[in-house]
């Protein structure tokens, strides 16, 4: 069935190719940061800006290129609104997904390095960024972590000239509005250039919500509640990042960045309760605050040894930190009370060496090391009497290790046939502390990957990709915590919890997931600088991971509790078909649209397909994976008034997900109308209004168990509205 399935996809890629498509233009950032395959001895220096339908066509490897037209076309705030109407991006909570998956199948990348634990999307201003670089499969240059892919973001590079820009703004979700405003310094003088972005930001939201609930009660006997809930989120924050190159010659260079994220947030949480059948249990109001802290700071330092040799040295250090602080109330009354606070820390260095052997071959070769812990402390009471004495103000701590080698390739058969070889080899040592025990692990990953080019016709505008590829996602560090948090509902441990609100814990002996993949793809290049881009893909992962939900003996109750946990849970596939296109109007419809009309278009469609071994069907999918997703979008340039208008639309469809034996998630519908307008005044000044999540569309959610109980949920959304402006001093 699967061979079939394929075969049919294959087909629809046929079709494809021949169906006329455009796409628009975008100019932006610098080259590819490695030699290219094929290159002359000669080392030359680009300076300037490159199309990105240019790097694109040009990358040796499937990736997508978006640089300033789309961080600034909807005036966005924070980069997560720039990745949510991205081709085959969509976003949960803050976790960016590609194809789909969710759960770390998709690498983020911080200027090619992973980025650090709990770094936030959502409080990352556009205007620190130089590029946004959507990769479908892993390099050996980087980590192999890339299951579905990996989203690098390029922040700004130090410039070449002075620079002063200015961009203020206001928003407002609900009660009064917010600001934010960033301002980026830039000097350049003798060897040395400085760039120094720094940002400022308010959020405030209201999520409304009604849960019902038909589970055991506190007596055991079943029981049906309503619980509508209003909690209010609102904070503050700000980033800087600070970036130095020192050109010591023409052939070393010395780069120094640095990154610094840090804010406080509040969230106040209040319920109206509707006890409609039996003894049910409630949540309880509360309120909580807490922050965070990002630190992370990297040395590079290249050296072009020769005209065919090139050596990089890179080092660097990151910190973060968390903290939390809430208490709920029970009839006006302090209930109980959870602070706690959890800290990251990390060292790496990586380097390699480049040689172009002749005008076919450039080599690498390389390493890649890192170490990183987290430490997490919690001490949570009830009424004063801690929930768990052998656990609570107990400290816990997770370490990985990992030291990686790795070779590559980039060779050009031909004027037309062109590869990518690698191959990665990883070592993983984990290792897990706490008052249970100290457990320790050691995995071995071999990622070998092949990308192979062929190009149709010598410009390069019609080009077949396809690859072969292994890659792996490891646990994060936090699934390794071996401490468990009980259900907030059942916290009295001398009697049973339910299976909908099961007690948790983490799994030091989790093993990584390795991913065998496919990919294949055509993109079309138009004369007017458009493309369509239609692909295949396909990926087999072992050793999934998945959170189960099981009534256990456990050390910290006298009678069984239903604990979810992650195991190593079964083997899964995923495949899946995605079709991107974007252009002017008037080349893609020629006989209805002037071609001198600035109108230009952009879609995306994606179809996805996964299959849990484990599970029965129909529905079991991998965690969170709807079956297909599409987004719209166009600008529209008016000649007659210095003004830019254009709006998209974001769509999922409703599914059901079989999460375990016993338990289904049914996830409805989900829609995003989003709309912007621009007034250029003039070369140094414009002004720029966006309304995001127009019309909103309620959500809705269901968990039934294998007995019949469920836990139903819906949410409003709501409409966000912000108006800046960019000054250019």
């Amino acid at each position: 069935m699967k061979h079939t399935s394929s075969m049919a996809y294959a087909g629809a890629l046929l079709v494809w190719c021949t169906a006329p498509v455009l796409a628009q233009e975008a100019q932006f950032g610098s080259g590819e940061a490695t030699p290219r395959a094929g290159a002359k001895l000669e080392r030359v220096e680009i300076s300037g800006k490159q199309a990105s339908d240019d790097l694109r066509r040009r990358a040796q490897v499937a990736k997508q290129v978006y640089g300033r037209e789309e961080l600034d076309r909807n005036g966005d705030t924070n980069v997560a609104d720039v990745l949510k109407r991205l081709p085959g991006v969509t976003m949960q909570g803050n976790a960016p997904r590609m194809r789909g998956l969710g759960s770390g199948y998709t690498l983020m990348l911080i200027n090619g390095d992973p980025a650090p634990p709990g770094f936030a999307l959502d409080q990352l201003d556009p205007a620190q960024v130089e590029r946004i670089e959507v990769t479908k499969g892993p390099t050996a240059n980087q980590s192999a972590q890339a299951v579905a892919g990996s989203i690098n973001i390029i922040m700004k590079d130090a410039p070449k000239v002075s620079q002063r820009d200015l961009r203020v703004g206001l928003g407002y979700n609900v009660d009064r509005p917010t600001v934010s405003g960033s301002f980026t310094l830039g000097e350049k003088w003798n060897g040395y250039s400085l760039s120094l972005p720094i940002s400022l930001f308010q959020w405030r939201n209201r999520n409304d919500s009604l849960t019902q609930r038909a589970a055991p009660g506190l007596d055991g006997a079943s029981s049906l509640a309503m619980q509508q809930a209003e909690q209010f989120n609102y904070g503050h924050g700000f980033n800087l990042g600070p970036r130095l190159n020192w050109k010591v010659s023409d052939d070393e260079s010395v780069v120094w960045q640095s990154f610094l994220q840090k804010g406080n947030w509040n969230s106040q949480t209040q319920y109206r309760n509707q006890v409609l059948a039996g003894t049910p249990t409630l949540e309880d109001d509360g309120g909580f605050q807490g922050g965070w802290q990002n630190v992370r700071s990297n040395l590079q330092w290249v050296n072009h040894l020769s005209a065919a040799d090139r050596m990089e040295l890179k080092a660097g250090v990151s910190a973060s930190k968390g903290t939390f602080d809430g208490q709920t109330l029970r009839m006006g009354q302090p209930q109980r009370r959870t602070i706690a606070d959890n800290a990251d820390l990390s060292f790496t260095q990586a380097g390699n060496y480049s040689r172009l052997l002749n005008e076919a071959h450039s080599l690498t070769v390389g390493w890649d090391l890192e170490w990183r812990q987290r430490d997490e402390m919690r001490n949570v009471t009830e009424n004063g009497v801690p929930l768990l004495a052998e656990f609570e103000g107990q400290p816990f701590a997770a370490r990985i290790t990992r030291q990686a080698f790795y070779v590559q390739d980039e060779w050009e058969i031909s004027k037309q046939w062109s590869t990518y070889l690698g191959v990665r080899s990883e070592q993983i040592t984990t290792r897990s502390e706490g008052t249970l025990a100290t457990l320790s692990n050691t995995s071995n990953v071999l990622t070998p990957m092949v990308h192979l080019n062929y190009k149709f016709d010598a410009a390069g505008r019609d080009l077949l990709r396809a690859s072969v590829t292994r890659s792996y996602k490891a646990p994060d560090l936090s699934a390794l915590m071996a401490r468990p948090a009980l259900s907030s509902q059942f916290a009295d441990t001398s009697k049973a919890n339910t299976e909908l609100s099961p007690d948790r814990m983490g799994n030091p002996s989790l093993l990584p997931e390795l991913a065998t993949g496919f990919d294949i793809a055509l993109e079309h290049y138009l004369p007017a600088g458009g493309l369509v881009s239609v692909g295949l893909f396909y990926r087999q992962v072992d050793d999934l991971i998945r959170s189960v939900t099981a009534l256990q003996t456990v050390d910290w109750s006298g009678v069984p509790r239903w604990v979810s946990r992650p195991v190593n849970f079964s083997r899964a596939m995923t495949r899946g078909l995605e079709v991107e296109l974007k252009g002017r109007a008037g080349e893609l419809l020629p006989a209805l649209v002037d071609p001198k009309l600035p109108l230009n278009l952009r879609a995306s469609f994606n179809v996805y397909q996964s299959e849990v071994e484990a599970l029965p069907g129909p529905n079991n999918r991998l965690d969170s994976q709807q079956p297909w997703s599409g987004n719209f979008g166009f600008d529209y340039r008016f000649t007659s008034v210095p003004v830019n208008m254009g709006a998209s639309l974001a769509f999922t469809p409703g599914y059901t997900t079989q999460q375990s034996l016993t338990q289904s998630l049914d996830q409805s519908r989900n829609r995003s109308i989003d709309l912007f307008a621009q007034w250029v005044f003039s070369r140094t000044l414009s002004a720029r209004f966006s309304v995001n999540n127009l019309v909103p569309l309620d959500t809705a959610s269901r968990v039934v168990t294998a007995e019949g109980y469920a836990t139903d949920t819906w949410r409003s959304g709501r409409t966000n509205f912000n108006l800046g402006m960019e000054i250019k001093l």
